[in-house]
């Protein structure tokens, strides 16, 4: 079948390069794609949350799925707008509808489903430029750091953790009066700090039915020690070394199994990717937030974990038929080390020439930011490179990525050393 995949990230490559391994999947459209998508797919420049230019583009190319891979086309309601359409409605979507796809696209929303549903997660109480001075009350009542989350979506960077009352109250005032984060932040949710070691879990559902995929860590922090400004995500490893059975059986007793229930007994029109950030705060799993797709980069070492044919699980999605597929998923660990342009996540230039990636043989190397341009492949982005490797272990996986990265070269370029340093 015809499939198009919407987005241009290293998520959107390592989906694709998954997909393409199919016998399912006969020709693959990405919009926009990258440099990377370009070799192995059809890339058409549009933009994702066009959703008229979708619609041509999937009646002349009789485009017969639609996979979406970032969070904002699902949070506008590219589903809804495919159920609600005559000629779009028998052509599944794999991503919640826009009720659904609030769990990522508000903070508040997210928590109130939490405790809803009884899933473990931290105290909170949610603050708009109304309620600041009760917003500074509450704080109060808190032991430090202090988490700040900005209620919409702000790319990644709407988190603030801090030492300091006094800064906290400021950065609070910052958000809510000053718009920090423009609309994102018209609405901050305050959180009470756990402090423990971070993970995602990664499940998809049908609406009824789930599977859970591989675990994954990432590391948001652009400096080494996870230090500096938060990031997108520097790299990433797959399994998890601490989740133990046991802990991975709480995960889905506590968070999975209610979760999928929550969203059946709200009606929530659900078929997609939950991604869920946990904490494991002593030997138990609480819930830091949900995303609505899969995490980049953990896809970069999820999809290569990943034995089963990815098309054929879509399809059974779709069908509400996923208790009819097993997974089956590769033993070996896989890691990723995220390449970024010089002055990441922070003012950077685009447009640095890519040179040796056609040198690398014993690791995937997944296209984020790149483009072309005069048949060269070039920086576009502020993340521009994932590059992938297997081992028995993560350390033997991690050695691998960096002796690939060897061969690869950008001006400026820069990545961290010491991914996996804290397992």
């Amino acid at each position: 079948m015809n499939i198009l995949l919407l987005g241009s990230g290293g998520r959107e490559h390592a989906l694709a390069w998954k997909m393409l391994q199919s016998d399912k999947c006969s020709r693959l459209f990405v919009a926009p794609g990258n440099a990377g998508t370009a070799q192995i797919a059809k890339n058409v420049a549009l933009n994702p949350n066009d959703f008229e230019a979708v619609k041509q583009l999937v009646l002349t190319e009789k485009i017969e799925m639609v996979v979406v891979g970032p969070e904002d086309p699902l949070v506008n309601g590219v589903f809804d707008f495919f159920k609600n359409d005559a000629e779009l409605a028998s052509i599944p979507v794999i991503g919640p509808s826009k009720y659904g796809a609030q769990l990522e696209g508000s903070k508040e929303f997210a928590k109130e489903f939490l405790v809803k549903h009884n899933i473990p997660t931290a105290r909170y109480e949610s603050f708009t430029a109304e309620t600041v001075e009760k917003g500074y009350a509450f704080l109060e009542t808190l032991s430090a750091p202090y988490v700040l989350k900005a209620d919409g979506l702000a790319a990644g960077k709407g988190v603030l953790i801090l030492n300091d009352l006094a800064e906290a109250k400021d950065e609070l005032k910052n958000m809510l009066v000053d718009a920090k984060f423009g609309s994102a932040s018209a609405k901050v949710v305050i959180e009470e700090f756990l402090s423990g070691i971070e993970l995602s879990c990664f499940v998809l559902t049908d609406g009824k039915s789930y599977k859970i995929l591989p675990t994954a860590k990432d590391y948001k922090r652009i400096g080494e020690g996870d230090t500096g400004l938060n990031t997108g995500g520097m790299g990433a490893v797959s399994p998890v070394p601490f989740a133990t059975p046991e802990f991975l059986a709480k995960i889905e007793d506590r968070v999975v199994k209610p979760t999928v229930a929550g969203l059946q007994k709200d009606n929530i029109d659900y078929t997609g990717f939950v991604f869920i950030g946990l904490i494991k705060v002593g030997d138990d799993p609480f819930v830091i937030e949900y995303n609505v797709r899969m995490g980049d980069p953990e896809t970069e070492v999820v999809m290569p974990r990943l034995k089963s044919d990815l098309v054929e699980i879509f399809e059974a999605m779709a069908k509400q038929e996923l208790d009819k597929v097993a997974l089956e998923i590769d033993e070996r660990a896989a890691t990723t080390i995220m390449m970024v342009s010089g002055g990441y996540p922070e003012d950077y230039e685009k447009g640095k020439v890519i040179t040796g990636i056609e040198n690398v043989t014993n690791s995937i190397v997944f296209h984020a930011g790149t483009a072309l341009k005069d048949d060269e492949v070039v920086t576009s982005g502020g993340r521009v490179l994932a590059v992938t490797s297997y081992g028995s272990t993560y350390q033997e996986a991690i050695a691998q990525s960096y002796q690939s990265i060897d061969k690869i070269a950008f001006d400026k370029m820069y990545f961290r050393k010491d991914i996996g340093f804290d397992l």
